[in-house]
């Protein structure tokens, strides 16, 4: 299970806004990730969050293509999150190896071929609208199901563009149009993705429904009890035989996978002695 730490150069993002809008800041940030355990930074600098403004592509190159190339340089696996066919390109060229579109290709129609001219992996997320109205879009009658399908539609359009099987990687977009109850079914239902034969990326850090679930009335959940919840479903994910788990807190996601390992390894010994 790889961990994926989470870089965000914007001053409006859902947990950490602001707080590494100065490159600098990202740059020291992206190494603290690193030396936490993580194995790729994905570099963003546009917020997803619900309701949240657009970023025209000139602005988030500007933010980003400066903390991409140092840290890419530095040697470090490098994702560029983006929805703009023209800064992923412009980001692999700075060193991104992997582009993250939560959008799959939807909000940028140049989007599949820039990332098949790029030779860059590309992460699919499910989508169904832009963070102003994506909670229009938010009916399922089997999220899991219908999730599978969806991604499976784009996973084809990705090969048609001349991307490579080897080269996609699935996001269930847990909490992009779906509300609380749907989150929780796809992720039991992350088996089918799995069938689509790509890697599985999960990204569930400190999101809404995690702090619904933790406090069902309303009341606030601080970064530290989403951080263990995140924790907790990382754990699982990567029980389901997930490939990666995009995290914020990457040192608590760590110690939770490293004692999930040492169960395991535990058991296996124990059972073998019977």
């Amino acid at each position: 299970m790889k961990i994926m730490g989470i870089v965000n150069v914007t001053p409006d993002s859902f947990s950490d806004g602001g707080r590494y809008f100065d490159p600098a800041a990202a740059v020291r940030h992206g190494h603290r990730l690193i030396a936490d355990g993580a194995g790729i930074l994905d570099v963003g600098g546009e917020s997803t969050r619900p309701g949240a403004d657009r970023v025209g592509p000139a602005e988030e190159q500007r933010r980003v293509i400066p903390v991409i190339e140092e840290l890419a340089a530095s040697g470090a696996l490098v994702s560029i999150d983006t929805m703009h066919a023209e800064t992923a390109a412009a980001a692999v060229a700075a060193g991104a190896r992997i582009v993250n579109d939560v959008s799959g290709g939807l909000a940028d129609p140049g989007m599949l071929a820039a990332v098949a001219a790029s030779g860059a992996d590309y992460a699919i997320g499910h989508w169904r609208g832009h963070s102003a109205d994506m909670y229009a879009h938010a009916d399922y009658d089997d999220p899991a199901t219908e999730v599978a399908v969806e991604l499976g539609e784009r996973m084809r359009a990705a090969e048609d563009a001349g991307i490579p099987a080897s080269r996609i990687i699935l996001d269930p977009g847990i909490g992009f149009g779906k509300r609380g109850d749907a989150n929780w079914a796809v992720l039991r239902g992350l088996g089918q993705l799995e069938r689509l034969g790509a890697r599985v990326l999960v990204g569930t850090s400190r999101k809404r429904f995690l702090a619904e679930t933790l406090e069902p009335g309303g009341d606030p959940v601080d970064e530290r009890r989403r951080d263990l919840a995140t924790a907790v479903t990382s754990v699982l994910a990567a029980q389901t035989g997930a490939w990666a788990v995009r995290v914020h807190d990457v040192a608590a996601t760590r110690d939770a996978l490293r004692i999930a390992r040492a169960w395991d390894d535990r058991r296996g010994t124990s059972q073998e002695a019977q």
